[in-house]
């Protein structure tokens, strides 16, 4: 079950609320620039008269947060790092009954994320498990490198789609809760915001992909300085159906995500973790505790060398 990518399509609608929660790749539809300017200074709370910080101010400063995130994406092309997925299988009291840990060198190639194991259980690969996965690698540069101009344009739509379908998921965010400020908390030496959202009474989507976030409820920490989400704690309220027998996750799913300040310039990922409980198609059921951190981050410059900048605390 992989979490950042999202590759594990069953759990997509979820995991993108964790995600989206305050970022997107693409700027709001109406606005007229590619990419959406940054306001300076960060957005602060004016409460109105009764002493309540208005929902408006709210959904500004998230949405601030949103363009944020556009630009650490932007920065994130130019790192490569180390990710650690640790996987427990527990059983139907909660207790483990299996571990196992992957750990992945994600590089950059012809602008594709590419990654490549280089440990399992904490162990290294074996020489021909290794050579494998360089062969992996060779075969995603070769490809790149003879993409024909209609794949290439073909790929670039898709990914466009998919883009624009997240943003949906995204813009709605702000109107399906009701925030409220419950203070203020220290994070790896920097102050920050905590705002609580819940299920906004009466919210009516607009999308399909959006009826789960009545589902959720959840926390998110922005660093009162730069107006940059530093963490998220997300739960499922109540159980939620994706497809008609697709399947079926269960209330409790918890989602918490961090992030760091990288190089002093970029916000990435620092910590991931999922507890999930849930049935595939109604047979073969996942009761999960996933934990993801990210480390080693490398700036990599096309005229040089991958220069190490250090890891993640």
């Amino acid at each position: 079950m992989r979490i950042i990518g999202m590759r594990f399509c069953y759990f997509h609608l979820v995991l993108i609320f964790c995600v989206s929660f305050v970022s997107s790749e693409q700027p709001r539809a109406s606005d007229p620039s590619p990419t959406p300017a940054i306001p300076q200074p960060p957005i602060t709370f004016q409460p109105d008269p009764s002493g309540a910080v208005p929902q408006a101010q709210f959904r500004e400063l998230l949405r601030y947060a949103q363009d944020r995130e556009v630009e650490n994406e932007k920065r994130l092309r130019d790192y490569t790092y180390v990710e650690r997925e640790e996987e427990h299988k527990l059983d139907g009291s909660g207790n483990v009954k299996k571990t196992e840990t992957r750990t992945r060198e994600v590089l950059q190639v012809y602008g594709e994320e590419v990654e490549r194991l280089i440990a399992k259980d904490d162990k290294p690969l074996s020489d021909a498990e290794s050579k494998k996965e360089e062969e992996k690698i060779q075969k995603v540069i070769d490809k790149c490198k003879n993409e024909s101009e209609s794949s290439r344009r073909k790929r670039l739509e898709k990914e466009e789609k998919e883009r624009q379908e997240e943003r949906k998921f995204v813009l709605e965010i702000a109107d399906a809760f009701n925030f409220r400020l419950v203070g203020s908390e220290t994070l790896d030496g920097r102050e920050t915001w905590v705002i609580e959202g819940e299920p906004r009474a009466g919210y009516e989507p607009k999308e399909r992909s959006t009826k789960i976030l009545s589902k959720f409820k959840g926390r998110v920490w922005i660093d009162k300085t730069e107006g940059q989400w530093v963490r998220l704690d997300i739960t499922a309220i109540d159980s939620i159906s994706v497809g008609w027998f697709l399947a079926r996750i269960h209330k409790g799913m918890h989602i918490e995500a961090e992030q760091t300040k990288i190089n002093d310039e970029v916000w990435l990922p620092k910590h991931v973790a999922v507890r999930v409980d849930a049935r595939l198609a109604l047979l073969k059921s996942y009761n999960e505790d996933v934990d993801e951190t990210f480390r080693d981050y490398k700036k990599f410059r096309t005229e040089s060398k991958i220069t190490a900048v250090g890891e993640t605390q």
